[in-house]
């Protein structure tokens, strides 16, 4: 029986490194990792879902879905989570000839 590695089977299912299908779910991948830390930081932070949404203004049920799926927030919602859970936040964008860093 041949054995594959993750990086294979990975260059097989979803496309190698820089291609349109494989960077699609790597930014998904991070969005989905994004939502699992705010919840995991809201419970560490002893705070519900509709407690949180109190302190950002926003409903319980957008909470929720942000803990379930991320990729659907504006950046200033992910701030606001942040700061309300203080959470210190690193935002990077690097293009040719021009890097951007904001902190908080």
């Amino acid at each position: 029986m041949k054995t594959y590695s993750l990086e294979e089977v990975q260059d097989e299912l979803l496309g190698k490194i820089g291609t349109p299908n494989r960077d699609k779910f790597e930014y998904e991948l991070k969005l989905e990792l994004v939502g699992q830390a705010i919840k995991q930081i809201r419970l560490e932070r002893h705070l519900t879902q509709e407690e949180l949404g109190k302190l950002i203004g926003v409903q319980k049920a957008q909470i929720s879905r942000l803990e379930s799926n991320a990729s659907n927030v504006s950046i200033d919602t992910l701030m606001k989570v942040f700061t309300a859970l203080k959470a210190k936040v690193k935002f990077q964008v690097e293009l040719p000839n021009l890097n951007i860093s904001v902190g908080q």
